[in-house]
């Protein structure tokens, strides 16, 4: 008998698995683990999941795969549970920068500008630029990513061995979290890894699959290696028709730790965070807007829309789930979905103070 799954052999199994029996020892399992859990039809899933796998028998090494991705969500999860009330700030950099290079200092500066103003740091929790980082925001304000390696690796003298430490095995598992946990992206000159994450996140924002947060690209005040990158994306990429000119309005450039922060405090000025409801985009907000501003809005940003216009009220009853954001305002749209330059310009309109209602 052949081991291949053939199309009747594949469909028994799935028939099996949301069989009578089957399904009523998930529903028993979720009912005695999460029976009041809003997210119980979440974990439903998940289980099934798991029991499909299982049927189908895969091999070992999928198997150890899909064990450690839960193992480390779950473990990530549960390690974070602790910060969630922290705002954070990822920071990339080489872990090769020695502490007499200037960019060192840069990075020990960025560090406790975060820290004075109750951000995170989070990175990869190696040396370098991370543990200037890190030395800088000092422990409270520290938390590492670090990397499983088959060769020497460990944490930096600030984080190692506390709960601010968080090893990954899987470099996919541990950059969702630097973009998932990110209130805000730092990067300063780094290798290969430096440039594959900036690259990643501008994707990430530029494609939709992540929340426009500022990306800040932070150099020494005579250094010029973000900007030959800069010089590079507009003269290969832009002028090819590759990405929009209003793609650079994700990207701010700065050659210090204090303009660096201060882009992360205007971003956030008014600013609070947003979400899809159906087939709205909505900018949850600490003030409303002025009437004149709505104005403008209609007037300078028409092209982002679908259809209708913008909308503003306080109305959260879309966001049961979320109660803790109720006391917010509410600026809607229908977002076209593509154009996350104009976004962010967007953004940085409604937090303009002359446009703010207090």
């Amino acid at each position: 008998m052949s081991d291949e799954l053939g199309p009747v052999d594949y469909l028994n199994r799935h028939w099996q698995t949301t069989g009578e029996g089957v399904q009523q020892k998930l529903d028993e399992l979720v009912e005695l683990t999460a029976g009041n859990s809003g997210n119980a039809e979440l974990y439903r899933e998940m289980l099934h999941g798991v029991v499909r796998m299982a049927q189908a028998d895969r091999n070992r090494w999928d198997a150890k795969i899909m064990l450690q991705t839960i193992r480390e969500l779950e473990q990530a999860f549960a390690r974070l549970d602790q910060f969630k009330r922290s705002r954070k700030v990822t920071v990339f950099g080489s872990a090769r920068t020695p502490r007499e290079h200037p960019a060192y200092k840069l990075a020990q500066d960025m560090g406790r500008q975060l820290a004075r103003h109750d951000f995170m740091a989070i990175t990869g929790g190696g040396g370098g630029i991370m543990a200037a980082a890190h030395e800088g925001a000092g422990l409270d304000n520290s938390l590492g990513f670090n990397i499983t390696l088959p060769f020497e690796q460990r944490s930096n003298h600030v984080i190692h061995e506390t709960d601010h430490d968080l090893p990954f095995k899987f470099f996919f598992l541990r950059k969702l979290f630097f973009v998932k946990e990110a209130d805000a992206l730092i990067l300063c000159p780094g290798g290969f890894g430096t440039l594959d994450e900036t690259l990643e996140v501008l994707t990430l924002i530029q494609t939709g699959k992540s929340p426009v947060v500022p990306v800040i690209l932070l150099d020494t005040p005579d250094g010029n290696y973000w900007t030959s990158l800069l010089q590079f994306l507009n003269e290969q990429l832009c002028t090819n028709g590759y990405i929009h000119e209003a793609d650079f309005r994700l990207i701010s450039l700065v050659h210090s730790a204090e303009d660096a922060i201060q882009v992360v405090l205007n971003f956030y000025r008014n600013y609070h965070s947003s979400r899809w409801i159906n087939s709205h985009y909505l900018l949850r907000l600490n003030h409303p807007l002025k009437h004149n501003a709505l104005r403008q809005l209609e007037q300078q940003f028409t092209d982002i829309c679908v259809e209708d216009g913008f909308c503003q009220d306080q109305d959260c009853r879309q966001e049961l789930d979320e109660p803790e954001f109720s006391h917010l305002h509410r600026l809607s749209f229908r977002f076209n979905g593509r154009d996350h330059g104009r976004l962010r310009e967007l953004i940085d309109f409604v937090n303009q103070p002359e446009h703010l209602q207090y």
